[in-house]
């Protein structure tokens, strides 16, 4: 089995290439937006679990963690509309959220594979868990949900480093430049250059075409939250930026039985990827 510690630009992309050869792809259109979906495992006589990645993301923010989670059951992951290999959302009617037209074409597609009201398990990242929050409540059947450096929680971010605009580089040298310095800004604790983490965000801020920043900046979290009934664990990294973990997490869990926090030690904000033994037996342990 290769490593998932590779050296080079050639070593990530077999990495990629292998975990996602572990998958099956499906295509479902729902009202002319097609999803790319990955499904891992089998079933396994347990409710599927469907994970939801971050903003200028795809699938591969669980590359580190899909493999051990479809185990013990099947784990279906999809590209969001607007992003990497899905379609495009339309934009939103009047009086519908920015986030409506990605909401409906996930859950028209997700039913579409494993059948309406089937039970689900969900979990989420970044902008993807405060769309999963959302997409719990708008489908319901979902057992268990579990969110990893949420956005939506309104509160301040702790990011002190500039961000650069990767897409007004002048040549493709400058542009790794960018995105290296983005990811080690917003995404990772350990600051040292990593192949495999490089050439996930790389492929996928290349891929997104959705602006999820305004919405994971515009809160909605705790009323998605509260608006449940089922089991929820809420997980950020020590050094997440994109919050305080320790205050955020206690505010959420508070006076609320069915929930649990956990804060990473020494992780950032890509928790799963920087932490993904601990997380991946966080998740089996809860699951």
């Amino acid at each position: 089995m290769m490593t998932f510690s590779p050296d080079s630009d050639a070593g990530a992309r077999a990495v990629i290439e292998r975990i996602d050869a572990l998958s099956t792809h499906h295509d479902p259109v729902h009202e002319g937006v097609r999803v790319r979906w990955r499904r891992f495992g089998s079933d396994a006589g347990k409710a599927p679990l469907v994970l939801l990645h971050g903003g200028h993301g795809s699938w591969m923010h669980w590359l580190r963690n899909v493999e051990a989670l479809s185990a013990a059951r099947a784990v279906w992951v999809p590209d969001m509309p607007g992003f990497a290999e899905s379609g495009t959302p339309p934009a939103p009617a009047p009086g519908e959220a920015a986030i409506d037209p990605l909401l409906k074409a996930l859950g028209g597609t997700l039913d579409a594979l494993i059948g309406a009201r089937t039970p689900i398990c969900l979990g989420g990242f970044s902008f993807g868990g405060l769309t999963a929050a959302k997409f719990a409540v708008k489908r319901g059947a979902v057992e268990r949900l579990f969110l990893i450096g949420s956005g939506g929680h309104a509160t301040l971010r702790r990011l002190s480093i500039e961000m650069i605009n990767w897409k007004k580089s002048v040549n493709r040298e400058a542009e790794r430049a960018a995105l290296q310095h983005n990811l080690g800004a917003l995404m990772l604790h350990d600051k040292a250059f990593d192949p495999l983490a490089f050439e996930i965000h790389d492929i996928s801020c290349h891929g997104t075409r959705f602006r999820s920043k305004d919405v994971s900046l515009s809160g909605g979290l705790q009323a998605a939250l509260d608006a449940l009934a089922c089991p929820q664990l809420l997980v950020w990294g020590e050094f997440d930026v994109t919050a305080d973990p320790r205050p955020v997490v206690a505010a959420l869990v508070a006076g609320h039985p069915n929930r649990e926090g956990v804060v990473i030690d020494g992780a950032g904000h890509w928790t799963q990827y920087e932490r993904a033994a601990e997380i991946n037996a966080l998740l089996l342990r809860w699951l």
